[in-house]
């Protein structure tokens, strides 16, 4: 299975805790060292995305805020917050399922991820994967239709 199946896995976890549905995963030196999903609504934390928590993990785990000679793999392309996180965490490598049209902070909308002027310098593996993007559509239909 691959890393960004199991980030996948983790963003169908938050779906069915009624979270958006987007899952992280942490590796180094082909390791999962950490995996988390969102949990904003459960945790009633706005910093509770899915990003942050798998942070924290790895942090945790490796004793460490440093977490240089990491990959992150991450269903939906991170929000400002989520990237700020990313490059102060110096992880080394984002690898991003799909775009976030609304709030991508990793080339989307605008790039702190790899940006001279932030001295920022996290590299970015696009991995276009149309099923991050399914999850997503599918969450928001099922929301809209509750709604009516």
């Amino acid at each position: 299975m691959s890393f960004l199946e199991i980030a996948k896995d983790e963003a169908r976890l938050a779906m069915d805790q009624g979270e958006v549905p987007v899952g992280a995963v942490i590796v180094k030196d082909g390791v999962i060292i950490a995996k988390a999903h969102n949990l904003k609504e459960n945790l009633k934390d706005i910093t509770a995305h899915a990003e942050i928590l798998a942070i924290k993990q790895a942090s945790k785990y490796i004793g460490d805020w440093r977490l240089s000679g990491t990959e992150m793999y991450v269903t939906l392309e991170p929000c400002p917050m989520c990237a700020s996180a990313i490059s102060q965490s110096r992880i080394s490598r984002l690898h991003i399922g799909t775009f976030n049209k609304d709030m991508g902070a990793c080339g989307s909308i605008i790039n702190l991820i790899d940006n001279r002027s932030l001295n920022s310098f996290v590299s970015i593996n696009w991995l276009y994967d149309e099923e991050c993007s399914q999850l997503l559509t599918k969450f928001f239909d099922m929301k809209r239709e509750k709604e009516l």
